[in-house]
C-alpha cells in the first residue's frame, strides 16, 4: 500500500512538474514565420554584392539561433572568397589587348573593377571587319 501511495505521489508531483514548465516555457515556437519578401539583412540592390557588403553586415541576435562566432567566421570566408574573385577578375580584364585603364572610381562597375571601354580594338570594329 506504501508503494502505491509512493507511485501515485511521483506521478502527482511530476505532473505538476511538467505543467509548471510548459506553462513558463510556452508551448514552443511563438515566433510568427518570417516574411517572404522581407530579408532581416540590407544588401545592395541594382549591383553586385562586393566584399565591403559582407563585411557590413550585422545580423540580429535571438535566443534561439546560431552561434555568432561561426556566422561571424561564415562571413569573413565568403568576404575574402569575393575578394579573391574580383581581384582574379581584374587581373584577367588587364591581361586583355585594348583595355584601357580607368581614370577614376566612376569608371568602374559596381563590383569595383574596370569597365571596358569602347577603343580602337573594340567588338563592334572586329564585328565591322569581319
Amino acid at each position: 500500500m506504501a508503494g502505491l501511495v509512493f507511485v501515485i505521489s511521483l506521478l502527482l508531483v511530476g505532473g505538476l512538474l511538467f505543467l509548471g514548465a510548459s506553462l513558463l516555457l510556452g508551448r514552443g515556437e511563438t515566433q510568427p514565420p518570417a516574411e517572404p519578401e522581407r530579408s532581416p539583412v540590407q544588401l545592395p540592390e541594382g549591383r553586385a554584392v562586393v566584399a565591403d557588403d559582407v563585411r557590413a553586415l550585422r545580423i540580429s541576435v535571438a535566443v534561439r539561433g546560431y552561434r555568432m562566432t561561426e556566422v561571424d567566421w561564415l562571413l569573413d570566408q565568403l568576404a575574402s572568397v569575393l575578394d579573391d574573385r574580383d581581384a582574379e577578375i581584374a587581373a584577367l580584364r588587364a591581361q586583355l589587348p585594348g583595355v584601357q585603364r580607368p581614370v577614376d572610381q566612376r569608371d568602374t562597375d559596381p563590383g569595383g573593377l574596370p569597365v571596358l571601354e569602347d577603343g580602337p580594338g573594340s567588338d563592334e570594329e572586329r564585328r565591322a571587319d569581319a
